[in-house]
């Protein structure tokens, strides 16, 4: 991010608000994959269940999104679902609409659908494609999203490609390495991000990560970062890996992130995973990211992350001053970044 937008972000955390928001855009996907979590039984708290939720479609869903965009007043909105392109016609009218705003738009697909090439025009966009490691694996979890689909729905695209890596991939040795080799004869993919698996707490998903699986995937990253310059992880967002923040409270991406789901009011908490996650096997890069730079010391002992912190607090108290909603919870005491 520029300067003046890391300034904006801060300006909106001292105002209440959150810099980021997530959108389930709709309920709707082609694929049934497992381990999904915005299908989980809990992602919405255990009362209800995204499937059970209404959405909307047409100008009444590019209305209520574009709303929420100018209640909130985002510097990034990420575009999820279900999959955003089963309202591709929609996500065609909200592209414009967001780049006229100076929002940074993130859309988050399979990849079932094309993603144009036309699309390149907006500076504000990017696109991630979910791929579930190689097409052995991934082509079962995924069909039809297929690699076979995903190399012809991206062509003349560019686009980020986002592999959550599982306890199957992570017991085979070599097998980032031959994904990244995969990918980077793919002319289309611009960078490539993973992420590790994360459960809800108390959960025994088969894709869940042993303590050793952890440190041998961190390991190779460190290793492959060099190997593979379109891996877009620097050194300090691996090392995040081995210290996840212990709760969300914690947690800059939770704390910097309001997530809405397919009703566009439902507040899913306390992060895009929802339920209750297990903090201390958290592997999603959007938080390792931010925790990288929570840890970041601006002067002496003072980090980004105690400044934010610092903000957030002054933020709820204004809100609660304002008698307005609190997208950002206020923070736990004491709370240590170091």
């Amino acid at each position: 991010m520029k300067t003046t937008e890391v300034l904006a972000a801060w300006r909106g955390i001292l105002a209440g608000r959150a810099p980021s928001i997530s959108i389930e855009i709709t309920k709707e996907c082609p694929l049934r994959c497992p381990g999904c979590y915005a299908f989980d039984d809990a992602h919405l708290g255990g009362g209800t269940t995204l499937r059970e939720l209404s959405d909307f479609k047409g100008d009444e869903l590019v209305n209520r999104v574009l709303a929420l965009v100018d209640r909130h007043k985002p510097l990034h909105v990420s575009l999820v679902g279900g999959d955003p392109l089963v309202r591709y016609r929609e996500v065609e009218q909200l592209l414009p609409e967001m780049e006229r705003r100076g929002v940074h738009t993130q859309i988050v697909t399979s990849a079932f659908r094309i993603i144009p090439a036309e699309w390149q025009k907006y500076k504000y966009l990017s696109v991630v494609i979910s791929v579930d490691g190689l097409p052995a694996e991934h082509d079962v979890r995924r069909k039809p999203a297929t690699y076979e689909r995903i190399l012809k729905n991206i062509q003349g695209a560019k686009v980020t490609i986002h592999c959550t890596v599982t306890s199957q991939i992570a017991d085979r040795p070599g097998y980032l390495d031959e994904f990244l080799g995969f990918w980077s004869g793919v002319p289309e993919v611009k960078k490539v991000w993973f992420s590790l698996f994360t459960p809800q707490r108390g959960a025994t998903d088969v894709e869940i990560l042993s303590a050793d699986q952890r440190t041998a995937v961190m390991n190779d990253l460190y290793v492959l970062r060099r190997k593979y310059p379109f891996l877009d992880m620097p050194e300090a967002v691996i090392a995040e890996i081995k210290q996840p923040p212990r709760n969300p409270e914690e947690c800059i991406f939770a704390r910097t992130t309001a997530t809405f789901s397919a009703d566009l009011k439902t507040a899913i908490s306390p992060c895009q995973f929802g339920g209750d996650p297990d903090c201390s096997q958290c592997g999603c890069i959007a938080s390792m990211g931010l925790a990288a730079v929570g840890h970041h010391r601006v002067v002496g002992p003072l980090t980004a992350g105690h400044i934010f912190m610092g903000s957030a607090k002054i933020g709820a108290m204004w809100n609660r001053f304002m008698r307005r909603p609190e997208p950002l919870p206020e923070p736990a005491s004491p709370f240590h970044i170091i």
